[in-house]
């Protein structure tokens, strides 16, 4: 049961019904919290998830959204901060809308406002922070662009968007993470296989990605995991 699922918690389309079960974005059967089928890679220090906890550390009853799906962990914490959490499993409805590794065509402008409408149909500044995690470079330019002009109208000024990226821009294949928050500045990596990235960046691309927020800022790991800090 997920206890800590309490008033505070706002899963993406409304109040989590009995036995843990977390609303779907796309109103089918309720999905439970992702469990172990992941493999446990390590516990690390980030100092991109702690430079995201430090822009909002002084205030309480936020509005956070997490593109990671409902994981235990990352409920209890950012609620026992004061914070409402919303969560979109991004990556489940990416392969359900077009199929696994791309296999129905991402720059399709009905497939693409489909997809928007299952994971970021949100009003125009809600939010006051997201946790995006890897999500965006398993997304073709076409629906990267719309995912990222979405997340920008979602997104309240002066609000922080934490995205990882991998720093080897020549892989044919990268580890697909989940990564679960274990204090404001650590994370617990788990590994669920590899899966094809649509593309990869290096800064300056990342930096042009997101050419419409105030600022970037980067953070490398030792997984040569790129952590990008976006100030809207």
């Amino acid at each position: 049961m997920l206890e800590p699922l309490k008033s505070l918690f706002r899963g993406s389309r409304g109040v989590p019904q009995g036995g843990g079960l977390v609303p779907p974005s796309n109103g089918g059967k309720p999905q439970r919290p992702r469990v172990s089928a992941e493999t446990i890679l390590s516990t690390r220090t980030s100092r991109g998830l702690e430079e995201f906890f430090i822009q909002i550390r002084d205030t309480s009853g936020l509005t956070i959204l997490d593109l990671g799906g409902a994981t235990q962990k990352n409920v209890s914490f950012i609620t026992d901060l004061g914070h409402r959490l919303y969560s979109e499993d991004f990556l489940r409805i990416l392969t359900d809308t077009f199929g696994l590794d791309d296999t129905v065509d991402q720059s399709n402008p009905g497939r693409i406002e489909y997809f928007l409408k299952q994971t970021l149909d949100y009003p125009e500044g809600h939010f006051d922070g997201v946790l995006v995690w890897d999500a965006l470079e398993y997304l073709n330019p076409a629906l990267l662009n719309a995912v990222v002009e979405r997340l920008h109208k979602i997104v309240r000024p002066k609000a922080y968007m934490l995205a990882f990226f991998h720093a080897d821009d020549k892989l044919d294949a990268v580890p697909l993470y989940t990564f679960r928050i274990e204090q404001v500045n650590s994370l617990e990596v788990l590994q669920q296989g590899m899966r094809r990235p649509a593309q990869l960046f290096n800064n300056r691309s990342l930096e042009k990605l997101f050419g419409r927020f105030e600022s970037v800022k980067f953070f490398l790991t030792r997984e040569r995991l790129r952590e990008v800090i976006i100030k809207v």
